[in-house]
């Protein structure tokens, strides 16, 4: 029944969408490198102070030579600066070796993550055949997030590179490369921090002995080094790879008060395709399969003594929404979806097709939906086969112990509603105060087009949604400021970047009340901006 609702609905908005162009969205734009001001409508609360800084794709092409993915475009950085209910905005490209050299050569010469760089034209037939043989160097395009360490501001995108940013400027600072800290060869942008100011992130590492995924602890730190520091890093524990020679593609990971959580799920990296992928002339997303007759892996790592398995259907997960720990149980929050196939399918070619190439697309999209998971943390030998072990009230989810191990189906986060919104992403919560917590709101962006086009809030008390939507707008990952005075968990704004293709030049930062979910005021900027990926909020004193 569930999936018929889902079919009917999903018919439902494709049929609007047709009209819709969004590839101006993925359109190349210029940097605005120093602060303009913007026109405010309504009202933008004078206790917000501090700056709005936000990641991702600002530039498609270099000369003749086009980007595949969505993924590779250039690094662009957006800083909106508010204070005493103004806002200014500025955006630079991050001046990455990638950057430089395409620029330079006014072609692509890096490979990113859906395309690969040609042999230059100007070596013989020789040199270039044999350059397909050299496995090209990671990227520094750090395209995806805005990260911290040790109170110091980074770009970070899946490679093993980050650089080191000034927060005020937007200037591109130190090339920090995590090889030199630690033996990983990458590791996510989507970093956790605990309450002590520690970070904890995911890398993983290959060599003689296997595939890992590694859990990093970096200390904390005061920043304002004229540096990078990540000394002190180190590997808290390392998971073997069910296969080394097809490990498991991650985007991010969980965090509790105690417990590192990595999902093995059955999107696979074909290592030895990957080392071919040049010869083959193939980008690095076409060496990613999805194997849904596979299981997925949730890894627990309690931080101080060792890990446990849970075991569930296949599935895929780009983003988690908040775990935590309650009597016994680990609960953890996910935006799921029953196929991943669809990190390769997000070509520049398939963005921006249009009408019914366009509704086509969004067609063979699988619906991501929010997932709860709840995992026993002590589950005792004489525990019988085949019975649920979860004892916590009000939760649908399930853990049963088998003959291979402890096998978990999830609870659905939402009501049919939801569905009529496209499923959801990008979702955040009262991160500073709730994370690892106990906790009832998270917010997201609706995906009822291929790009996010609805705010939401739900209440997981009675799972019901506040939606804001407006025809032929895109808004941004929403993240949450809390108020200075806060008594109650959404007792503060939601800030988003809305794009709007249909007329140019007229993008805003949108601020809303984050209890009531209506609009306080908009900062519009007469200048285009592209969607981007994440971003986070920089309070100022």
């Amino acid at each position: 029944v569930v999936r018929c609702v889902q079919c009917a609905l999903a018919f439902r908005r494709r049929k609007s969408l047709i009209s819709t162009d969004v590839a101006t969205l993925l359109t190349s734009v210029e940097e605005t490198p120093e602060p303009i001001p913007t026109v405010i409508k309504g009202n933008i609360p004078s206790w917000i102070n501090g700056s709005f800084l936000r990641n991702g794709p600002g530039k498609f092409e270099f000369g003749e030579s086009r980007f595949n993915h969505w993924f590779d475009g250039m690094a662009l950085m957006h800083r909106f600066h508010i204070c005493d209910g103004q806002v200014t905005y500025s955006s630079r490209f991050l001046r990455s070796d990638s950057y430089v050299q395409n620029l330079e050569k006014n072609r692509i010469v890096v490979s990113e993550f859906g395309t690969l760089a040609m042999p230059d034209p100007c070596k013989n037939i020789f040199a270039q055949f044999f350059s397909r043989f050299q496995i090209p160097k990671a990227t520094d395009n750090a395209g995806v997030n805005f990260v911290k360490y040790k109170g110091d501001f980074y770009v970070s995108t899946e490679t093993n590179y980050m650089r080191k940013i000034d927060p005020q400027s937007l200037e591109t600072k130190e090339k920090v490369d995590w090889t030199k800290y630690i033996a990983v060869n990458a590791a996510t942008a989507h970093p956790h921090y605990d309450r002590e100011g520690a970070t904890y992130n995911l890398g993983n590492s290959y060599g003689r002995q296997g595939y890992f995924y590694n859990i990093i602890h970096v200390p904390r730190g005061e920043g304002g080094t004229d540096g990078a520091d990540l000394n002190g890093a180190k590997i808290l524990c390392s998971i073997p790879a069910a296969s080394s020679r097809k490990p498991s593609y991650y985007h991010s990971f969980a965090l509790s008060e105690n417990y590192v959580i990595f999902i093995e799920q059955p999107i696979k990296l074909d290592l030895l395709k990957f080392m071919l992928y040049r010869v083959l002339g193939k980008g690095f997303h076409e060496v990613m399969s999805w194997e849904p007759q596979l299981e997925t892996v949730f890894h627990v790592v309690d931080r101080r003594t060792g890990q446990t398995r849970y075991y569930t259907n296949a599935m895929f997960t780009l983003h988690q929404i908040n775990a935590y720990e309650d009597n016994g149980y680990l609960i953890m929050d996910m935006c799921c979806g029953e196929d991943g196939s669809v990190i390769g399918n997000f070509t520049l070619e398939n963005l921006k097709a249009a009408g019914e190439e366009m509704d086509k697309f969004y067609s063979s999209l699988c619906t991501i939906l929010p997932w709860r998971y709840v995992l026993p943390l002590e589950v005792k030998e004489e525990e019988p086969n085949d019975q649920n072990l979860i004892n916590l009230p009000n939760t649908t989810a399930t853990a049963m112990k088998t003959t291979t191990g402890v096998f978990c189906t999830h609870e659905n986060l939402y009501n049919h509603d939801l569905l009529e919104y496209g499923g959801l992403e990008f979702p955040q919560i009262n991160y500073t105060h709730y994370n690892a917590r106990p906790y009832r709101y998270f917010y997201a962006c609706g995906f009822g087009h291929v790009f996010g086009d609805s705010l939401l809030k739900m209440d997981l008390e009675g799972k019901k949604l506040k939606v804001w939507r407006h025809p032929g707008l895109f808004p941004s990952e929403p993240v949450f400021v809390p108020a200075p005075d806060a008594k109650d968990e959404d007792d503060g704004v939601v800030m988003s970047v809305v794009v709007t293709p249909r007329e140019r030049k007229s993008s805003f930062l949108l601020v809303l009340d984050a209890k009531t979910f209506t609009e306080l005021g908009r900062a519009e900027v007469p200048v285009d901006i592209p969607f981007g990926t994440h971003g986070l909020f920089n309070e100022m004193g």
